[in-house]
C-alpha cells in the first residue's frame, strides 16, 4: 500500500517524536522536582526554547493546519537540536525554503579531489558556487587552459570566459554560453546573498564585460545541469563536448563538471589533444586544494 505524504500530520508527528527524544539536560534547562509523566521535553519547554507560545506548539503538534514561517521553523530546528538532514526535512514539511546553512565550503574535500583525477580520461573539474575552479584533471587543463599557471584569483571559469583574451575564441556559441552561465550565477547569488566575494565578482564582471552586463540585465535564472558546448580549439580545431554537472550530497555548493565528446569526430579531436597526458604525473595543484 502506498501513501502520499500528509505534510500537516507528518509535521505534527515529527515534532512530537523529536520532542520526546530530548531531556532538559540536553538543552540546558533546569529539571524541576516534580515527576515528569511523559518522556522528553514538555511543550512549554520547546516553546520557551523556540520563542513561541505554548499554545502555538500545541496546535502544531495537533496538526491543526498551521504553516509556520521560515523563522519559526528555524527556531524549532534549533530548539529540538535537529541535525542537517532533519532540519531540511522539517523545512520541507512546512513548505518553506530552507535558508543557507552557514558559510558554503570553498575548499574541496580530499575525496572529491581524488574523484576528479580518477575521472580521467574524461576532462573534469570541481567548481564552487562562485565558479571558482577548485580542482581539475590534466585532460581538462589540456582542453581549456593551464589553470596552474594562472593566479589563484583568476581560476574562475566565468572570469576566464568573459575576460581572458586567450579564451575569447574558444566558445563557438559564446553568447549562449555566457547567457546560460549568468542565469546559473544569478541563482547562486540569490542563494548566497551575504557572500561578499561573489558580489565583488559580479561587480567586476559587470564593470569590465558588456556581454555580462547585458545578460545580467535579462534577469534569467536557470541552473544548468547538462548541455553541450561547441568549441574552436586552437590546437585541434572544432569539436563539440557535452557536459554533465554532479552535485555532491555532502557539499551541495560544489559541482563536478564532466566533459565528453559529443560525436566521433569530436572524440578524435579530444584524443589528439590529450595524447600523452596519461604518462605525465599530476601536479601538486591538480591534486591539492588551493592555499
Amino acid at each position: 500500500m502506498t501513501r502520499t505524504v500528509n505534510a500537516t500530520q507528518e509535521l505534527a508527528a515529527f515534532l512530537r517524536a523529536r520532542r520526546a527524544r530530548l531531556h532538559p539536560d540536553d538543552v540546558g534547562l533546569t529539571v524541576r522536582r516534580q515527576v515528569r509523566r511523559t518522556p522528553g521535553l514538555r511543550r512549554e519547554e520547546v516553546a520557551e526554547l523556540a520563542g513561541v507560545s505554548t499554545d502555538y506548539i500545541v496546535r502544531l503538534e495537533q496538526g491543526r493546519g498551521l504553516r509556520p514561517s521560515a523563522e519559526v521553523v528555524e527556531a524549532l530546528a534549533r530548539a529540538l537540536r535537529l541535525d542537517a538532514d532533519e532540519r531540511a526535512y522539517l523545512f520541507d514539511l512546512a513548505r518553506q525554503r530552507m535558508p543557507g546553512n552557514g558559510t558554503p565550503a570553498t575548499a574541496p574535500d580530499p575525496a572529491l579531489l581524488m574523484l576528479v583525477e580518477h575521472l580521467s580520461p574524461l576532462p573534469a573539474m570541481l567548481v564552487d558556487h562562485r565558479y571558482d575552479i577548485l580542482a581539475w584533471n590534466r585532460e581538462m587543463a589540456c582542453l581549456i587552459t593551464d589553470f596552474e599557471a594562472l593566479p589563484e584569483r583568476r581560476r574562475n571559469s566565468m572570469w576566464l570566459c568573459l575576460l581572458d583574451p586567450a579564451l575569447r575564441e574558444l566558445y563557438a556559441e559564446r553568447e549562449r554560453i555566457i547567457r546560460e552561465g549568468v542565469a546559473d550565477l544569478r541563482a547562486a547569488w540569490a542563494a548566497h546573498p551575504d557572500d561578499r566575494r561573489l558580489a565583488e565578482l559580479i561587480g567586476e564582471f559587470a564593470a569590465y564585460s558588456e556581454e555580462f552586463a547585458r545578460a545580467w540585465d535579462r534577469h534569467d535564472v536557470k541552473v544548468q545541469g547538462r548541455g553541450n558546448k561547441p568549441l574552436c580549439h586552437p590546437e585541434v580545431g572544432p569539436l563539440v563536448v557535452t557536459y554533465e554537472v554532479l552535485m555532491p550530497v555532502q557539499d551541495p555548493d560544489q559541482r563536478i563538471i564532466i566533459y565528453r565528446a559529443a560525436d566521433a569526430d569530436s572524440q578524435v579531436a579530444l584524443d589528439r589533444l590529450t595524447a600523452g597526458v596519461a604518462a605525465r604525473k599530476p601536479s601538486a595543484a591538480e591534486l591539492s586544494p588551493p592555499s
